[in-house]
């Protein structure tokens, strides 16, 4: 999208999910988080901004759309997490759970009505970079949003050879449902599988370094995972084969596969390389 914002900087960015109806019954936009607290949506059809909210104080770090399209979740580097609505502009809700860390990651996942014996269709997650992941059950047009879990995963103090500490990332997995994959600092260098209907942690599959990002195959049972040592790692799970790719400059900070999953997109500090 050709729109500039002056003196600002795009920290996070989130596609609008496919309505589910006929294609091309209603433009594509996207929505992006700034260095100044606000958000932008953006129509693509149109090349330009159609709406500026401005929920945070601070400089936005994760921005996510629900499953619907309906609401936008963003969250800051002050850890305070945002619903806002695109429709009228509005913050509806503001979630202070993880208040004093910066907010990782936020992802949306559809659910089945009475799942976990809570109401809503829709189960979220915040993830902080001091290795807190909440989950949450919602029905936003009913006003509902209530914790479903709260995971606190333990570190060693004080960590030598790392100038900063690797990235605390979640995702809900695709082909696993009611399981959430995490990676991130702590005492071993491994993924962690864990179980929302068990509570607890149910699989691991140790790494070679931290990662530095993570991506799951919406469509097999694959995983990319990004290393701050130039690598990319391919898992397949569950018989957790991997295959290790060369080929960035740098550290592999970001790891996407398409909604097909067909390709797999990675950067790194100055190569985009699609798999």
């Amino acid at each position: 999208v050709p729109v500039l914002v002056p003196l600002q900087s795009c920290q996070c960015l989130a596609w609008k999910p496919r309505p589910i109806v006929a294609w091309g019954a209603e433009s594509q936009h996207v929505v992006a988080g700034y260095s100044d607290g606000t958000i932008r949506v953006f129509s693509i059809s149109r090349t330009e901004m159609e709406l500026k909210m401005h929920p945070h104080a601070v400089a936005l770090t994760a921005i996510a759309y629900s499953t619907d399209g309906e609401m936008i979740l963003s969250g800051g580097k002050d850890g305070l997490v945002a619903v806002s609505s695109p429709r009228t502009g509005m913050t509806i809700r503001v979630l202070a759970d993880h208040k004093g860390s910066p907010i990782t990651v936020l992802q949306c996942t559809r659910k089945q009505y009475r799942d976990f014996e809570v109401e809503g269709g829709e189960l979220w997650l915040a993830t902080s970079s001091d290795r807190r992941v909440s989950v949450w059950a919602s029905d936003w047009l009913k006003d509902k949003c209530e914790l479903l879990d709260w995971l606190s995963f333990p570190a060693p103090a004080g960590p030598e050879g790392l100038g900063s500490l690797p990235p605390s990332l979640a995702a809900f997995c695709p082909w696993e449902a009611g399981t959430l994959v995490y990676v991130g600092f702590g005492v071993q260098k491994e993924v962690l599988f864990y179980s929302l209907r068990k509570k607890q942690v149910v699989e691991k599959i140790s790494l070679p370094y931290f990662a530095t990002s993570l991506s799951l195959s919406p469509a097999a049972r694959f995983m990319a995972v990004g290393f701050g040592e130039r690598l990319l790692r391919l898992l397949s799970c569950p018989a957790r084969d991997a295959q290790d790719y060369a080929g960035h400059d740098d550290a592999v900070h970001l790891c996407r596969f398409a909604p097909s999953g067909r390709r797999l997109l990675t950067a790194s500090h100055s190569a985009v390389l699609v798999w």
